[in-house]
């Protein structure tokens, strides 16, 4: 008489195998400089920093259902934040990109106080004016160059290496290591027990409260943590630059609404769905962008289309069809005896 013995699983073939891909593909990104040229190195951290930005919202959204169309707000807040710390504080770019970080995510907590207080789209315009009060806030900072913004002192940009193509490597790694970061800090998150409250929240609200949990508190822990994870990455993204503006650092076509599309034609609510989406989005970028306006109208036809065939989204539609999950986040029921 065979008796079968019934285990918990996370882990599949198909995650095991992207376990030994991706670090054959962190050590190459890891070992660029010596092998990409700059003009490769700025776009591998633009994809970097975007995958982070958009792994942030998808948190946000796909998981606490709070839809933000006004990230920007902290993603200009962190690159100002930047500037000032290292311009007036005399602090390293390097330690201000961290503490940027965390004056974002203090600033947050009474953001959230107040604009949880909204629902649905109400939630959503509510971040959007928040993130027009930083704006016209920071336009105001004349010590931060006003309206027209200003540059980072040559002296600052200097201490970050002793020459350019040290510093370009330097912000290059910087960038890898927020992506690792973000990557590494939402899915130990959703791994965890406040993570499969997430889950639950997302599935159905009315459930997760039926079962004693506390939703509120679940999303403002995740309203502070991306807020304050977004702050850093806005901090690095203008070390980039090496200029700040209001108009730059809470541009909403550029740190929410491309980010929004990276996320929904990747598959919200997943972790693969914006690695797929910034790929998709930085190929269409790389190869349409001299079309101007059609561009844009192109960007919008292919969010359209992937909306109408694969509501949720091109890794959500092969993850439902195959049941591949290369992040092993869900947990299978599997036979202990097929094992043997």
């Amino acid at each position: 008489m065979t008796t079968s013995s019934y285990q918990i699983s996370r882990s599949s073939p198909a995650s095991r195998v992207a376990a030994v891909l991706g670090l054959i593909v962190l050590v190459a990104l890891i070992a660029a400089p010596w092998w990409a040229g700059r003009a490769d190195m700025r776009l591998l951290s633009e994809i970097f920093l975007y995958l982070s930005l958009a792994c942030l919202w998808n948190l946000l959204a796909g998981y606490a259902g709070l839809v933000s169309v006004g990230q920007q707000a902290f993603v200009g807040f962190g690159g100002y934040m930047l500037f000032a710390l290292a311009m007036f504080a005399g602090i390293s770019p390097l330690a201000a990109i961290p503490l940027a970080g965390l004056l974002g995510a203090l600033v947050a907590v009474p953001v959230a106080v107040l604009i949880f207080r909204l629902q649905g789209a109400y939630f959503a315009i509510g971040t959007w004016v928040i993130a027009e009060v930083f704006r016209l806030s920071f336009a105001q900072v004349s010590a931060l160059g006003g309206g027209s913004g200003t540059s980072l002192p040559v002296s600052i940009v200097r201490s970050l290496a002793s020459n350019r193509s040290m510093r370009e490597a330097t912000t290059y790694w910087l960038a890898l290591a927020m992506a690792i970061i973000v990557l590494a800090a939402i899915y130990l998150l959703l791994r965890s027990r406040n993570g499969l409250a997430l889950t639950a929240i997302r599935d159905s609200e009315i459930a997760s409260s039926s079962f004693g949990i506390d939703i509120w508190r679940h999303k403002f822990v995740v309203y502070v943590i991306t807020a304050g994870l977004t702050a850093s990455t806005g901090a690095l993204i203008f070390l980039q630059k090496l200029r700040i503006s209001p108009d730059a650092a809470f541009s909403v076509n550029d740190w929410t609404a491309f980010v929004i599309f990276i996320v929904v034609i990747g598959g919200i609510g997943t972790l693969e769905g914006p690695i797929i989406g910034v790929i998709i989005f930085f190929l269409l970028r790389e190869t349409l962008a001299d079309l101007g306006t059609v561009y844009l109208l192109i960007l919008g036809l292919v969010a359209i289309v992937v909306m109408l065939k694969a509501p949720k989204g091109i890794w959500g539609f092969v993850a439902a069809r195959y049941g591949i999950e290369l992040f092993p986040i869900s947990r299978r029921v599997v036979d202990g005896n097929s094992k043997k």
